[in-house]
């Protein structure tokens, strides 16, 4: 069975302060991005990059999106594998590496999930469960550099 998903997104610059792109720091990186019915993401470049730190980067988008996309992917596994989880924080960290040969890209990124699960029984099968997420993200499996994880298992104090 072959299934196809359609997604818009609608990015609109907001940073023409008068001159427009006269000059390389002549205007701002401020945009916005919008899709039906959702509220906007404001967003601008990294600082490093004359941008808005105020704003979303879409460094900063591309680290939420492989996070949010392996925890979905996780949880509805533990779902399916009767892992229940109570809790869940990422703090996912990449790499971006800049050089005259290559510009700039990703070279890695680092997804550290802190998982909380309900017993201590489910910790093995919680923390192997990561290893599958990261195969069935679509995000990760759209992207060129690799998407390591560093999860930790715990148990609530009292259970188990």
């Amino acid at each position: 069975m072959t299934r196809e998903h359609h997604y818009e997104v609608t990015v609109s610059w907001r940073g023409n302060t008068g001159t427009g792109t006269s000059g390389y720091r002549s205007y701002e990186r401020s945009h916005d991005l919008a899709s039906a019915g959702l509220p906007i993401i404001e967003g601008s470049a990294d600082p490093a990059f004359v941008g808005d730190a105020s704003r979303w980067n879409p460094e900063q988008l591309l680290l939420g999106a492989l996070s949010q996309c392996h925890m979905l992917s996780y949880l509805a596994l533990c779902s399916l594998g009767r892992v229940v989880v109570v809790a869940y924080e990422d703090s996912a960290r990449g790499l971006l590496h800049e050089s005259a040969r290559t510009r700039g890209r990703f070279t890695e990124v680092i997804l550290a999930p802190l998982v909380t699960v309900a017993s201590e029984s489910m910790v093995t099968e919680a923390t192997a469960l990561h290893r599958r997420a990261h195969e069935v993200c679509f995000i990760a499996n759209s992207v060129n550099f690799p998407v390591r994880h560093v999860p930790t298992i715990r148990v609530p104090a009292g259970h188990d």
